[in-house]
């Protein structure tokens, strides 16, 4: 991890980079892959008080950007390093969730693997193939004497208009039509 500290109009001391650099070593805790991490603190006549600014380099995600104003610098530090730990705590969270939810996938189903020839045989044993008589256009009338005449419980067929429809009958034995 890169670790670089600027004062702009301020001069860093000794104490000052010390302190910083304790803080931003707290980061490292979320182990996550950190590229480099930029600490600019800075202070503007116009302006009271100093700003800390903290740029957040991920591998493979977003940078992130803490910055913070306050009288003090210390407890600028402070604070935007809290609200860094928060976003990397975040940030960490987010991705091993993810990874878990893979792993447990893959768990259960290493858990629940079946015999795939078994599963096979069953399925042939219980699906049998019906060809569709999707020739010409239908009327309604046509295919629902055809359905009574016939032990199907459902027909499939184009109606007059060119719509495919579904002519089926219902547990209390009337039909339905989709």
């Amino acid at each position: 991890m890169n670790i670089s500290l600027v004062g702009r109009h301020i001069d860093l001391s000794d104490s000052i980079k010390d302190h910083l650099m304790h803080s931003i070593d707290t980061l490292s805790k979320y182990h996550l892959d950190l590229i480099s991490v930029n600490a600019v603190a800075s202070s503007n006549e116009r302006k009271k008080g100093v700003t800390i600014e903290f740029t957040i380099n991920v591998a493979g995600k977003n940078t992130i950007v803490i910055t913070q104003r306050d009288d003090d610098l210390y407890a600028a530090i402070d604070i935007a390093i809290d609200r860094a730990q928060k976003a990397l705590r975040r940030l960490h969270d987010r991705l091993s969730d993810h990874r878990n939810e893979g792993m447990n996938e893959a768990k259960n189903a290493a858990a629940h693997s079946v015999d795939l020839h078994a599963v096979g045989e069953a399925m042939e044993d219980e699906i049998i193939p019906m060809e569709l008589d999707l020739y010409k256009p239908q009327e309604v009338g046509e295919v629902l004497e055809k359905l009574k005449d016939s032990g199907k419980q459902f027909d499939v067929f184009y109606d007059i208009e060119g719509k495919m429809r579904v002519l089926f009958k219902r547990n209390d034995g009337r039909y339905g039509l989709y």
